[in-house]
């Protein structure tokens, strides 16, 4: 069985990130989600906010999980009998960035390959820094997130202010 790791901190899950994970369920048996517990930016959700909203985005696709986890990715993958990694790539700096982790990694679990997948023209600007922002300054992003994510978004907006 073909297991892949779509690792990241999905704050919150986008339609980019749905996109990515959605092409990787037709090309693995099974694709873990992993919502990484502790990454070193400001979050607006917690770990299980983060959780929830990604499982109901993906709700759709038998084929795929979500799991937190923390410490090492390769560790996580590890323990989840995972074979290859998923990234996706959106632009030059996001490669830059994915070749530093991804030379780490191998050499951390050589055993792990790492697969990029290209973001979808629709989708190669939206990252959920810039979603957030957008949120927090009244903008509109319907269509970027799903419409649950979208209302959890404006609740921590409305929230906060």
């Amino acid at each position: 069985m073909k297991i892949a790791l779509y690792p990241g901190s999905f704050d919150p899950i986008t339609a980019g990130h749905i996109d990515i994970i959605s092409r990787s369920a037709r090309l693995f048996d099974q694709v873990i989600v992993g919502v990484y517990d502790t990454p070193d930016k400001k979050l607006m959700f917690n770990t299980a906010e983060r959780v929830t909203l990604a499982a109901r985005a993906i709700a759709d696709l038998p084929n795929v999980v979500v799991k937190p986890f923390s410490g090492l990715m390769v560790e996580f993958a590890r323990q989840q009998n995972v074979t290859t990694v998923v990234r996706g790539l959106r632009v030059n700096n996001d490669f830059e960035l994915e070749f530093d982790m991804a030379m780490i990694n191998r050499r951390l679990a050589p055993d792990i390959e790492l697969v990029c997948l290209l973001a979808s023209p629709d989708y190669q600007f939206l990252s959920s820094s810039i979603l957030k922002e957008v949120a927090r300054l009244g903008g509109d992003v319907t269509g970027l997130v799903p419409g649950f994510v979208a209302d959890a978004v404006k609740a921590k907006v409305a929230g906060s202010g």
